[in-house]
């Protein structure tokens, strides 16, 4: 049972998107909500709303029955981004049906509005829910805890089964769902997760769940953790069966092939039954940890980030000689290809060792073939683009699908790569559409299985409605036989949106995609950095333990 819902923002924005610092976990809960039902109590959920680019995506919780003081086990997951204002909106509706949530059907509860920075900045937002016209809705609240989930954290995958519970039912046999809370420093207690329901069954076997570290114990091993074991009732009066409690520390008992159960009691039994002992055993029979890595990870671990710029020598740039050509070397400033590439390639450099890049030319009839130089600093780039122009004829036509395909081979290497030794960034710079459109796409989507992202910057004024294809950020690339990229590896901008801003702006934005890139590649592939990362929990932090189910 999957407890994580994610709402993302695209990382793409006119403005120049933001590197996103980290992802955020939201939890929720509500209190004292409107009783909208005659005969129960209202039947809560929360739609979460999250605006990008001026659009309202959502996402929501489950349905909790009969409750108006729910506690929602299913967990917002969000990318945070520091210096943007990034608006939420929480609903809450009473549910009547299983029609799509929010309809006429539904009883509007209350709503807030915040931004995820001041979640973040007060880690607990307690607000009122406001009605319409901002008028308030009784006494009704909604809690909102915030989380960061690091690259330094991990998550472990735990199954539950249940033997010998209590049986509270009359004519059948109990329905038992778990609840797991971490006890806070301030022994308040945080929902972590709660299991489906197990219908009339007094030996439960509940699905397999994964939660991260951070959000069962705070990465502290020896965190209280407080069980409960409830036999499900349809109009939300949960019989209580029994609790127990456990840490982190008892639960990786099991790597080493130790049984881990523990009694659960009702705390009233025991004290009025001489010779209780409990109300069945819960009993984990897997254990499973694993290892988030981000960007910094792999980049500290040994990670070497190779450079590769592609400049257009078409004749559609103009003569470079004419002051009004798209290469005219202008003494006084950089042109626009200048001032891209020296942007892009003052921030790669630093993650490149020997701070050489290659360098390749296309579209031009140059002898005696179409490099302008290998392997050069940045400055060296910027050298030998200045000193190729004379020598070169600009032609045509605009075709970029060589190029990728001849850096993708380089980052697949022989084959045998199979560390994070090296990724690979290529940088497109070119003034119009490419020719060569079907090609180009068979060469991402092959590219995509490679440790390569692609940048691509449009210099000029040209119209380039049809390079937003390649960037993916509207819909899912596909060959031209329909095979969808692996992971999206592209990442187009046209410059003259940049023309005012600083240098820095420009690269903010073509960059912001390429951590994420990289992560997700060596996450697909699970490949870990070269040298090993401190784990924030160093004897838990270890390869995946499992042991067989009792």
């Amino acid at each position: 049972m999957n407890d994580v819902l994610e709402a993302t923002s695209p990382a793409t924005s006119l403005s120049g998107p933001a590197a996103c610092v980290c992802k955020v976990e939201l939890r929720v809960s509500c209190k004292s909500l409107l009783d909208r039902d005659t005969l129960n109590k209202s039947d809560p959920c929360v739609i979460l709303m999250v605006q990008t680019n001026g659009q309202w995506t959502e996402v929501r919780t489950e349905v909790i029955k009969s409750n108006l003081h729910p506690v929602f086990g299913k967990v917002f997951l969000l990318d945070y981004y520091f210096e943007e204002v990034q608006k939420l909106r929480f609903e809450v509706y009473d549910i009547h049906g299983t029609h799509s949530i929010g309809t006429r059907d539904d009883d509007f509860l209350g709503g807030v509005e915040c931004t995820l920075g001041q979640i973040v900045a007060q880690k607990k937002m307690v607000k009122p829910l406001l009605l319409k016209y901002g008028k308030y809705a009784g006494k009704s609240t909604i809690t909102v805890h915030a989380e960061e989930i690091s690259g330094n954290n991990g998550y472990v995958e735990l199954s539950f089964r249940a033997k010998k519970l209590d049986d509270k039912d009359l004519f059948s046999k109990s329905d038992p769902f778990m609840e797991i809370y971490r006890i806070n420093d301030d022994e308040t207690e945080q929902l972590v997760h709660r299991t489906e329901v197990i219908k009339n069954n007094l030996n439960p076997v509940w699905e397999p769940f994964k939660v991260s570290l951070i959000s069962l114990c705070s990465c502290d091993e020896d965190r209280k953790l407080k069980c409960l074991v409830w036999d499900h009732d349809s109009r939300g009066k949960h019989d209580f069966i029994g609790e127990f409690y456990a840490t982190f520390r008892e639960m990786q008992k099991i790597s080493s092939g130790n049984k881990v159960s523990w009694d659960c009691v009702n705390p009233k039994y025991k004290q009025k039954k001489r010779n209780y002992k409990n109300s069945g055993v819960v009993i984990l029979t897997d254990l499973k940890l694993h290892r988030v890595y981000s960007f910094l990870d792999y980049i500290m671990g040994g990670c070497q980030i190779h450079f590769t710029v592609a400049i257009d020598f078409t004749a559609s740039n103009g003569d470079p000689r004419n002051s009004c050509s798209l290469h005219y070397i202008n003494p006084y400033q950089p042109n626009e290809y200048l001032k891209a590439l020296i942007a892009v390639g003052e921030i790669c450099q630093d993650y490149d060792s020997d701070k050489r890049f290659s360098a390749l030319g296309f579209g031009a009839r140059i002898p005696p073939n179409y490099e302008v130089s290998v392997s050069v600093c940045i400055q060296g780039v910027v050298e030998a683009y200045q000193n190729c122009l004379p020598k070169i004829q600009l032609y045509g036509p605009t075709n970029v699908s060589p190029i990728i395909n001849r850096i993708a081979k380089l980052a697949a290497g022989d084959g045998n790569i199979k560390d994070a030794s090296r990724y690979h960034i290529l940088l497109i710079l070119t003034d119009g559409v490419v020719t060569d459109m079907a090609d180009t796409r068979e060469a991402i989507v092959r590219g995509s299985y490679q440790p390569l992202s692609i940048i691509i910057v449009g210099v000029g004024n040209a119209d380039f409605t049809d390079m937003q294809i390649l960037d993916g950020d509207d819909g899912v690339l596909r060959s031209p036989k329909g095979e969808p990229v692996l992971r999206d590896i592209v990442q187009f901008v046209p410059f003259r949106d940049f023309k005012t801003a600083s240098p820095a702006a420009l690269a903010k934005c073509v960059l912001a995609e390429v951590p994420k890139q990289v992560v997700e590649y060596y996450s697909h592939k699970a490949i870990s950095p070269m040298v090993p990362v401190r784990d924030l929990m160093t004897p838990i932090m270890s390869p995946v333990a499992t042991t067989p189910t009792e």
